[in-house]
């Protein structure tokens, strides 16, 4: 063998790949990870730093909307619940008391309680990616959006009779209470609930057969069911909004 050649061995495995930048310094794979403290610490004592301003900045510039007395002889029109709580009231507008105020809170809960009994993958565990949990990450920020759509409506365009005011539009001038609303007929409203489910359990399945098959039966039926419930709700705002639906379901006992 030519000593030329032994000799630019060494060279040759020091040599950067192809396509790459010269002189650029080489990253190794556990570079591109961050540890808690002092990289994440510092970035979230910095958020809290400005969020802390801006709320003290808000305080000085706006005063506080105080209203007069109370009069027992006169009912606030409207009537608003505190700003964390005008979701609920606004959720009224679409279903029945015992589903806004008791029956959707008590499944918020017990979903998010649930989540790491349902969703055990170690997949990008421990860092923060978008990329690998698509899907689930997708999910919790539509209902986390949704919350807030509810409070943005309740408190901001709801007016006298809780009717809808566009900022444009002035409360003086009264809209009526009264709405032509109409529902679903039980053997029609049914069916459509029923295929509603049936089909959202059938459906992932077909589409994303690895998805049952990590999840198992009871996981896989739990996290779907969820999922269909936490969309049940904005169908059933635009049904009310755009078609004047009260109800899909009408029973002697419960309304849906």
């Amino acid at each position: 063998m030519d000593s030329t050649e032994v000799a630019s061995a060494p060279e040759a495995a020091k040599a950067p790949p192809a396509g790459s930048r010269a002189g650029a310094p080489e990253r190794s794979a556990s570079s591109a990870a961050a540890t808690v403290f002092p990289d994440l610490v510092y970035k979230e004592f910095l958020a809290a730093l400005l969020v802390s301003i801006l709320l003290l900045v808000w305080a000085l510039a706006i005063n506080a909307p105080l209203l007069p007395e109370a009069n027992p002889g006169k009912t606030e029109n409207p009537a608003k619940a505190p700003w964390y709580f005008v979701g609920l009231q606004e959720l009224l507008v679409y279903f029945d008391p015992w589903i806004a105020g008791v029956g959707i809170p008590t499944l918020i809960i017990v979903g998010l309680m649930a989540i790491p009994y349902i969703d055990t993958s170690h997949n990008a565990t421990g860092r923060y990616t978008l990329g690998e949990r698509r899907l689930a990450i997708g999910h919790f920020l539509f209902g986390f959006a949704l919350w807030w759509v509810l409070i943005v409506i309740g408190e901001f365009l709801r007016g006298p009779n809780w009717q809808i005011y566009w900022p444009w539009q002035s409360w003086l001038v009264p809209k009526s209470a009264e709405e032509k609303l109409w529902s679903f007929p039980w053997w029609l409203g049914l069916p459509l609930l029923a295929a509603y489910f049936g089909i959202g359990l059938w459906l992932p399945r077909r589409r994303w057969p690895w998805l049952y098959e990590r999840l198992g039966k009871s996981r896989y039926a739990s996290a779907i069911l969820f999922t269909l419930l936490l969309y049940s709700v904005p169908i059933k705002i635009f049904l009310r909004l755009l078609l004047r639906v009260k109800y899909v379901l009408v029973t002697p006992w419960f309304n849906i």
